[in-house]
């Protein structure tokens, strides 16, 4: 079996902004007005391949605000990281990961490429709903996004902020379930999507599939405007492939007229 990339699948929870407003209602708060600003509470983490789930959180903080120790291990994670998996990451995750890693004088992490379940969802289908709590709900069978118990909505985060341990223990099975549940929704959705080749990160000379199968079956042909391509399918996840390989001949492709 090919080696295949770094994948690891993550997920954070970060704290509220408090501030002071004069209305539930239409708010614009000014600078003047924030309390405390946001900053990282938790975050959970797994590598595909591994069964260890990796977390970490603010509970025993001496300034929950500080969170510059919470966040190196997860700043060396990403550093290895070839491919990142996140739900809504791309306009959340990593923005806000890379905020804090900036405002505690942290470098760039080395580059990685981005997976987003909540992009492939709104790019190839058209779920009543692309959260979280809805695709793992009709499409995962083993984790299914969790629903808030003992706190609901935003009495967990609150509580976790005064400090309370049984909060803090909820946030700790909320955000690892996560990352479970994320990665079983990837491994439904990846087989409709081939955008990111995995083949690039490994010397063999056959094609690996991104489920990390190498038996592909030869499924007819792919046609374009210009050319005739060899399609294949994987055998264990049902992902499709074309060769590079235009089968159309030489005389073919030049005899070929181009409408106006």
């Amino acid at each position: 079996m090919a080696k295949g990339p770094k994948v690891l699948f993550l997920d954070i929870e970060t704290a509220p902004i408090l501030g002071y407003v004069w209305s539930l209602w239409e708010q614009n708060v000014a600078l003047n007005q924030i309390k405390q600003d946001w900053f990282i509470l938790s975050w959970s983490a797994k590598w595909l391949g591994s069964k260890d789930l990796l977390y970490a959180d603010q509970r025993k903080a001496k300034n929950i605000e500080n969170d510059r120790s919470l966040i190196k291990p997860l700043w060396r994670l990403l550093n290895q990281a070839d491919i990142i998996v996140t739900q809504n990451g791309k306009k959340f995750d990593a923005k806000k990961l890379n905020a804090r890693f900036i405002l505690n004088g942290m470098k760039p992490t080395s580059h990685y490429r981005h997976i987003d379940t909540l992009v492939l969802a709104k790019k190839h289908f058209a779920f009543t709903s692309n959260k979280l709590e809805y695709m793992t709900d009709k499409l995962c069978v083993k984790y299914k996004k969790l629903k808030h118990h003992k706190f609901q909505g935003f009495e967990l985060w609150k509580e976790c902020l005064a400090g309370n341990l049984a909060a803090w223990r909820e946030m700790e099975k909320y955000n690892k379930h996560d990352v479970l549940a994320l990665e079983e929704l990837y491994e439904k959705l990846s087989p409709w999507d081939t955008s990111l080749s995995f083949n690039v990160y490994h010397n063999r000379e056959d094609t690996v599939c991104q489920c990390g199968h190498p038996a592909m079956q030869r499924r007819g042909y792919r046609y374009t405007s210009n050319g005739k391509y060899q399609s294949y399918q994987c055998k264990r996840c049902g992902a499709f492939y074309q060769s590079k390989e235009n089968l159309l001949t030489g005389i073919k492709r030049k005899t070929m007229l181009k409408g106006g």
